[in-house]
């Protein structure tokens, strides 16, 4: 354990409020930032909550003058494809903007490590669906793009100065808190496995499977599945890793395997024994094929080791969320 204490940006969101939890687990010192725009303020179940907004300056000063941060966190940022297709501009100011913000205040603040929470949507569409770090970096949504630039500025501060970071490319995120306690709370949610099991607890009356031509096994989308739990994990062995000398590094943080948006529904069937209703639709925009880590060199450099690499233990955990979610027994 550090006697200094980490900033966690959008803390009280669904990765975000993870990682706080497993952090305290550690003994660390947490102070959570989030604007709950889309995050819970019952989600932060450990350290301190300030609400506002990871682009002001103001608000950054005043929490790097309270507390003794040496690590920030990022989380704070939109997330879904097709917005950032239809208003990427939006995309940009939280993303991007904002994230220089944060970066220029934490830098002046003297923080020496940084945990960047950043996406495989980085990649576009590589070669065979299969990406790793060395794979070229062609986003081809501005979602991509928009964390794909606070990559590169973490890579120049990095260079011209102490401050150290380990960026984090997910893939796809999936499943819950396996005792119950957060889960994925977000309204009308994108995510798959959460909408699949939204059906099957009767909150949604279909599932939409976007694209059934892709030229996949299937003709769905294939994505690497990781477990939310096995994710946060990965944050503190960054974290460790810094703390012991490691220097600034993008891993990816994967499975290396994928499922098609059919085999999740059948899991997700298999998992709640029930059949779901699905309908299918045309291709959303920027969406890949397949997108599949390989997810080789964050073992081997973190030690990290997953523990949830199983599709329907994921299922079960998010599933289970959903049920505590309909039967109202987590406040909102």
């Amino acid at each position: 354990m550090s006697g200094k204490t980490i900033l966690v940006t959008g803390g009280a969101g669904y990765i975000g409020s993870h990682v706080v939890r497993q952090l305290a687990e550690a003994n660390e010192n947490v102070v959570v930032l989030d604007n709950l725009s889309t995050g819970f303020r019952q989600a932060v179940l450990h350290g301190e909550l300030v609400v506002g907004d990871t682009g002001d300056a103001a608000c950054l000063d005043g929490i790097f003058s309270r507390y003794s941060i040496d690590t920030v966190m990022h989380f704070a940022a939109h997330t879904v494809v097709p917005e950032s297709v239809a208003n990427p501009l939006k995309y940009y100011r939280n993303n991007t903007c904002a994230s220089r913000v944060l970066i220029e205040r934490a830098q002046q603040a003297g923080v020496r490590y940084f945990v960047f929470s950043s996406t495989a949507a980085v990649y576009g569409i590589p070669p065979g669906g299969i990406a790793s770090e060395e794979s070229p970096t062609v986003p081809i949504n501005p979602y991509g793009s928009s964390k794909l630039m606070t990559e590169w500025m973490l890579r120049d501060v990095a260079a011209a100065s102490p401050m150290r970071y380990v960026a984090l490319r997910y893939f796809n995120v999936a499943g819950s808190d396996p005792q119950g306690r957060i889960g994925q709370s977000t309204p009308n949610a994108t995510l798959l496995t959460k909408v699949a099991c939204e059906v099957a607890v009767g909150k949604r009356e279909r599932l939409l499977i976007y694209g059934t031509d892709y030229p996949t096994p299937d003709g769905t989308g294939v994505r690497d599945y990781i477990h939310v739990e096995d994710l946060a994990d990965a944050h503190l062995k960054a974290l460790e890793y810094l703390r012991r000398g490691g220097e600034s590094v993008v891993l990816n943080c994967g499975y290396g395997r994928g499922y098609s948006v059919r085999e999740v529904i059948a899991a997700v069937e298999r998992v709640a024994g029930t059949k779901l209703a699905t309908e299918e639709a045309p291709r959303r925009p920027g969406d890949p094929p397949v997108l599949i880590a390989e997810a080789t060199k964050i073992r081997s450099t973190l030690g990290w080791t997953p523990r949830f690499d199983d599709l329907d233990a994921i299922v079960e955990s998010a599933l289970g969320w959903e049920r505590k979610l309909a039967a109202g027994t987590w406040a909102s």
